[in-house]
């Protein structure tokens, strides 16, 4: 079945650049000219990942993250002309899963976009539940519950969660973890892996006992928690 990319984008010139080449790829393509745009059409459609200019009129892409992530764990790439390290951080905070800088290579992006798809592919990747005294991660479903409630965590926080939990007891560097979930080829600042951290343990509550911090290391998730 194909795949549902909406592209949120103000310039003209790049959505139907985008659009050619995803078309090419076999994609179905939903195209927005500003943020009010896009949003009625995520919810509207079913969407399997959004590219997000950051800088739009009506409703600048931040906000629209803000309001997807509110509902949805979909993929998101935001796209911008901001290339400081600081705007990148703000991006993967607020919810983001990768950061385009303009100009950009098509054929990157798009390779981008699939290997975030394949990593957050319920069919490839998930395939078993697993329940931490009342943390249950569902692979199949992709879903995390803390004590039955249904907890609203973006893909990268997902694939953190599930990869710390499948290591269970084991002191796991940050450099280790961004291999693992963001893979060898991002080159992002390792502190993407605390930001992600402090932010997986916040929604997780009093769960969050779960994931405990090695000194010096990285982190562990301690499958035996007295709580």
């Amino acid at each position: 079945m194909k795949k549902n990319i909406l592209i949120i984008e103000d310039e003209t010139r790049i959505r139907f650049l985008l659009r050619d080449y995803f078309l090419k790829e076999d994609f179905n393509i939903i195209e927005a000219a500003d943020g009010d745009e896009g949003l009625n059409y995520f919810v509207n459609n079913k969407i399997d990942l959004v590219i997000l200019d950051i800088m739009m009129p009506k409703v600048d892409g931040i906000t629209v993250l803000e309001m997807i992530r509110k509902v949805s764990t979909v993929p998101v790439i935001l796209l911008t002309a901001k290339g400081q390290e600081e705007d990148k951080l703000f991006g993967y905070e607020m919810g983001a899963d990768d950061y385009i800088t303009k100009p950009f290579s098509p054929k990157v992006l798009v390779a981008k976009v699939k290997a975030l798809l394949k990593r957050t592919s319920d069919e490839e990747n998930f395939s078993s539940i697993k329940d931490f005294n009342g943390l249950t991660i569902n692979k199949l479903s992709h879903e995390v519950k803390v004590n039955g409630e249904i907890i609203n965590l973006s893909p990268k926080e997902f694939e953190l969660l599930v990869y710390l939990s499948d290591n269970a007891g084991i002191a796991l560097s940050r450099d280790t973890i961004l291999d693992n979930v963001w893979g060898i080829d991002y080159y992002g600042d390792i502190r993407t892996v605390d930001t992600n951290i402090k932010r997986l343990r916040e929604k997780l509550k009093e769960k969050a006992c779960y994931i405990v911090t090695v000194r010096g290391s990285g982190y562990r998730f301690e499958e035996k928690v007295n709580i």
